[in-house]
């Protein structure tokens, strides 16, 4: 009976321990909606595990898709309506319960045996519990806080990701859409263009040479077009896949005629290093990883090699004559490591700790390379955006202004208007995808300063500088 009372004291003592250990996912969105506000700002991130969420959920995509959607509204739409960002959300709640699993007791065991011998009949009933399981309890306890925690950061980790995913996606898209209705433009004027050559041909006021220039101007502005049609389509489509739109809510779906303004003045060097100096994502992940293999490591070791069980038996006999007796008394089960004393074991925990302090190191070393790389874009790409708009595009206006007082006064034909009004298009063209290569740079910029960096736009690389060698052309 004494040791009956033992294990079930024992049993109390691991359900103490134990608490409420079903983890919270409201509190833990909380959490991770507050470690990504340098890049979510206001919008905040929402596991609908309920009908009325979910309905919640649809009628703001509703009220949103009313309207031009904007940046922000994008962002918020990504956080709470995309079914995939929802199936990337539950996964880390799983993680986060997981976790949480560690610090639990293992539990009882209870064993039952019926034997019968003859006219004689025994039944062995017995309750059992892991000693070595209880002792370690409280560091196992200390090591699920930690993978907790770890769960938390990469819960953060996953809103930062929709966060920016969500903005490139919308710049690109308005983007597109912009560069589609200027190549339009371009396509019209060329048009217009290579039907007047071939009048004049025909009158003989034209060579043959000049209206193959005129037509193949045309033909490349035509070819242009289709290929900013597509990429309109093709963005579009991206941003409907990344706010997780239906059929009918993409049908709806409109975008403002133009990105947004610059700012003022770019971010300054002082930001940079106020984020290096706070927590990174990436390696806040690092040491939590190598906090939690220190404090796993010598639970790890002991529980490969030793195993206590403490059960407390009762058994109760029945003779052929119907006489019945019972025995008690208590049973202790240690597991000798006598085949493997932990060497193999306690070699991998020192490789796994020796991953992590390394790890950790080239994190933290990288950080700082990585923001500066990353502010060296945003600031390139800032700069030629403000570039093209304060310089290349006015320039481009005055020279078409005064060519129209040329070809007024007679001074210059219709062609070199015409040639001149396409260079002007077409720097507004390569102004569009500066201004959209600056807001996927400064998206890049607010996800590398957290701890999750991620590929910027190249700004020397502008596919409208295709249609520069045309225009010339139609000279």
């Amino acid at each position: 009976m004494r040791g009956l009372q033992v294990s079930m004291a024992l049993a109390a003592v691991a359900m103490g321990l134990a608490g409420c250990a079903a983890p919270d996912m409201n509190a833990a969105m909380r959490q991770a909606n507050e470690l990504a506000s340098p890049v979510s700002g206001q919008a905040r991130a929402a596991l609908a595990d309920e009908a009325g969420q979910r309905e919640a959920a649809v009628a703001m995509a509703h009220d949103l898709l009313s309207a031009p959607l904007t940046m922000d509204g994008a962002v918020q739409l990504a956080l709470v309506h995309s079914p995939a960002f929802q199936a990337a959300l539950a996964q880390g709640w799983g993680e986060l319960a997981q976790a949480r699993q560690r610090g639990l007791p293992g539990g009882l065991m209870f064993s039952f045996e019926r034997l019968r011998e003859g006219g004689d009949l025994e039944i062995g009933r017995l309750l059992s519990i892991g000693l070595f399981d209880l002792v370690t309890l409280p560091q196992r306890r200390a090591v699920s806080r930690v993978q907790s925690e770890q769960a938390q950061v990469r819960l953060a980790g996953l809103v930062v990701d929709q966060v920016a995913a969500a903005r490139r996606s919308w710049v690109r898209a308005v983007a597109a859409q912009e560069i589609r209705s200027y190549a339009e433009q371009v396509k019209d004027a060329a048009e217009a263009s290579a039907e007047l050559a071939r009048r004049m041909q025909l009158v003989g006021n034209f060579t043959k040479l000049q209206a193959a220039r005129q037509h193949l101007f045309y033909a490349d502005a035509t070819a242009r077009l289709a290929a900013a049609r597509q990429a309109a389509v093709a963005t579009r489509e991206e941003l409907v896949r990344q706010l997780g739109l239906t059929a009918e809510q993409a049908a709806s779906l409109k975008l403002p005629e133009r990105l947004p303004e610059l700012p003022r003045s770019p971010r300054a060097t002082e930001q940079v290093h106020t984020a290096l100096a706070g927590q990174r994502l990436d390696a806040r992940l690092a040491r939590l990883e190598l906090e939690q293999i220190g404090r796993a490591r010598g639970v790890d070791l002991a529980s490969a090699l030793v195993d206590v069980e403490l059960g407390a038996r009762r058994d109760t006999h029945f003779g052929e004559g119907g006489e019945r007796s019972n025995t008690r008394g208590y049973e202790l089960e240690i597991r000798l490591p006598v085949f493997d004393w932990g060497s193999t074991r306690r070699a991998a925990l020192d490789a796994r700790a020796l991953e992590a302090a390394n790890r950790y190191e080239a994190v933290a070393r990288a950080a700082s390379s990585q923001a500066r790389e990353s502010y060296a874009a945003y600031r390139t790409a800032y700069d030629l955006a403000r570039h093209h708009r304060d310089e290349l595009v006015p320039l481009r206006k005055t020279i078409s202004e005064e060519n129209l007082l040329r070809y007024n006064g007679m001074l210059i034909g219709v062609f070199e208007l015409l040639a001149d009004a396409r260079e002007q298009v077409s720097g507004v063209m390569a102004a569009i995808e500066a201004h959209r290569d600056f807001w996927l740079a400064d998206a890049a910029l607010a996800s590398s300063l957290i701890g999750r960096p991620i590929a910027g736009p190249s700004p020397t690389n502008s596919p409208s500088t295709a249609g520069a060698p045309a225009a010339e052309a139609g000279h």
